[in-house]
């Protein structure tokens, strides 16, 4: 059986060249393969195509059969890396907390122990903003606002 640990160190031997990088391998049983990728300038299709080949050159489907699925991290999902994090400074995220409430605001920083977030609130026909230092021991998830303003 194919293991994530094997693909990952092969993929990431591969794209140590350019800014993609790997969000997540699953591997299930079956050989179900799934990679999702990120870069800090964006995916395209031609990157997970890449990749696909790269991987289909590597493993030979003779000696071990699998089904391949290369995609990029999508919209809506929730970050798992720090470089993540990093790579949407200042742009719009919601911010769910382990007691499940949650708040809406500007990703102004992150580090290997929190993020900051920058929530703007109306109170009385004025904007308050107040930054946010939260540690991801208090995080369950955070995803980019997706808005079509």
């Amino acid at each position: 059986m194919i293991t994530a640990d094997e693909i990952r160190k092969s993929v990431e031997e591969y794209l140590q060249e350019s800014d993609k990088f790997i969000v997540d391998i699953k591997v299930k049983p079956g050989n179900n393969i799934t990679i999702l990728l990120d870069s800090d300038s964006g995916i395209k299709i031609d990157d997970c195509v890449e990749v696909t080949r790269f991987i289909e050159s590597s493993y030979d489907r003779e000696v071990e059969d699998y089904n391949l699925m290369v995609a990029s991290a999508g919209l809506g999902q929730p970050f798992k890396l720090l470089r993540q994090y990093i790579k949407n400074i200042g742009k719009e995220v919601e911010v769910e907390f382990t007691d499940k409430t949650n708040i809406k605001g500007t990703l102004l920083a992150a580090d290997n122990d929190k993020i900051t977030v920058k929530v703007v609130t109306k109170v009385k026909k004025e904007l308050i903003e107040k930054d946010h230092e939260i540690p991801f021991s208090l995080i369950k998830s955070v995803k980019e606002v997706i808005s079509f303003k």
